[in-house]
């Protein structure tokens, strides 16, 4: 049904209501800070629309990886033989361990993944444990979207809900300051990340949405924060739950571990969400654990299914051998002999940045690309079918219908549960806001009125 109702709303696009629709598009995605740098967040006139049993199918699925994903990070804590298996460096092993003070290490978290709606074949392909971007974003996405002509029109014959997240956000980093502090209280929040990065715009939609919950709350950045008297300051703000949106690995490339943030967060000064253990999952290399046969035997029978369907054969980039669907292969000589179903991936960066697709470059390019690879702490992946649909823009003052590529990035909290998903679209094979023909656009659940 999700097809057919892509469908039926691209009948409805004749040039005139696209033309309205998009300059109500346009002006809303402006009053509303809806950029990424000073690039509008979405370039498209169409939803992604999913129904309750695709919708359901992926959050049934989710779970079961959240809960594989909770395994190895467990195992990682207690074992300092298995925790070598993430690729950790000096820093992050001396603070993988660090209790935070509340259960999870991955309160807020998004996963990438691929959903293709006509076989339910679903791929998980990176987990951004550790500063999960957008939900803001696709809330107020989500809003502006129900607010366009053509939607108005789309409705009368569709029930459309969307699958708000900041909500989630919200009483994640009230539940974790709670078990943090001991009993119930509502903290001073600091959004905390650098003031020139590209997602500020959607600092101030999370600033405004906490205010409007009768929060307080500032946006700061670590450079001008100060860990005095046992408490951490943002001018004359006290911070009593830091909102971390800066990289760990930023922030201590910046500050080292005496950095005053770091510093509040380690005496307990401050509770801060996500906390320094999450970079574990956060690594590329945690695919690699979960896929890799030496560690099956951390699995239920239910979540070991999970990972075999859903996540791409992923492996260190090393001198060994290891199992490729049932064969023992020669790790090296077996990344090198077959490029074009291999993706390399550096164990942390973000962004696309250091992706070497195996098919996109010649055989030259590709061995000095696996050297590089044993080097340096990197996965590889065996390449995974991207889906993908039309969807309306105009182009010239008419409505056209291009193909795009989409991923399907569920938004999950407490470390166990999707609620949201937002979806990002491109012309090119590396899905991200900064791709080519890059757009975000949000995830409604719909069915027929």
């Amino acid at each position: 049904m999700s097809t057919t109702a892509s469908q039926a709303y691209h009948d409805l696009l004749s040039d005139e209501m696209a033309l309205d629709s998009q300059a109500q598009l346009d002006d809303q995605m402006k009053r509303r800070g809806l950029f990424f740098g000073d690039r509008p967040l979405s370039s498209v006139l169409r939803p992604r629309f999913l129904t309750f049993q695709e919708f359901r199918y992926i959050q049934q699925r989710v779970a079961l990886l959240l809960r594989a994903f909770d395994k190895i990070h467990r195992a990682g804590v207690v074992s300092p033989a298995f925790r070598q298996q993430f690729g950790l460096t000096e820093w992050e092993e001396e603070l993988a361990t660090f209790d935070p003070g509340f259960r999870s290490p991955t309160p807020l978290s998004r996963l990438d993944t691929f959903f293709v709606p006509d076989s339910f074949e679903l791929k998980l392909t990176e987990y951004n444990a550790e500063t999960p971007a957008a939900p803001a974003y696709n809330d107020v996405l989500s809003s502006v979207f129900s607010g366009l002509p053509v939607m108005g029109e789309f409705m009368k014959r569709y029930q459309v809900r969307p699958l708000p997240a900041r909500v989630d956000v919200l009483h994640t980093l009230l539940d974790c300051y709670k078990q943090w502090l001991g009993r119930y209280a509502r903290p001073n929040i600091a959004i905390l990340d650098w003031r020139e990065v590209p997602t500020y715009s959607e600092f101030e939609l999370f600033f405004n949405y906490f205010q409007a919950q009768g929060l307080n709350c500032v946006i700061a950045d670590p450079r001008e924060v100060e860990y005095r008297n046992g408490k951490l300051w943002a001018g004359d703000f006290a911070i009593d739950l830091i909102y971390k949106r800066v990289l760990l690995s930023e922030l201590v490339e910046w500050g080292g571990l005496t950095s005053d943030v770091v510093r509040a967060v380690r005496d307990r000064a401050v509770c801060m969400v996500n906390p320094f253990t999450c970079k574990m999952l956060y690594k590329k290399m945690s695919l690699a654990v979960l896929s890799d046969e030496r560690n099956a035997h951390l699995f239920e029978d239910d979540e070991y299914k999970a990972i075999q369907e859903h996540v791409p054969w992923t492996r260190r980039v090393e001198e060994r051998t290891t199992a490729f669907h049932n064969r023992e292969v020669d790790l090296v000589p077996f990344i090198l002999a077959n490029r074009s179903r291999m993706v390399l991936k550096p164990n942390d960066e973000y962004g696309g940045k250091g992706i070497v697709l195996g098919w996109s470059v010649d055989d030259a390019a590709w061995e000095a690309a696996v050297q590089v690879a044993l080097a340096t702490p990197h996965i590889v992946q065996e390449r995974i079918s991207i889906p993908s649909e039309p969807y309306p823009s105009i182009v010239d003052g008419h409505v056209r219908f291009i193909d795009r590529l989409f991923d399907t990035a569920p938004f999950c909290f407490y470390g166990s549960f999707m609620s949201s998903a937002l979806t990002r679209l491109s012309t090119v094979d590396l899905l991200n806001v900064t791709a080519g023909g890059g757009s975000s656009v949000p995830t409604f659940v719909i069915d027929h009125r």
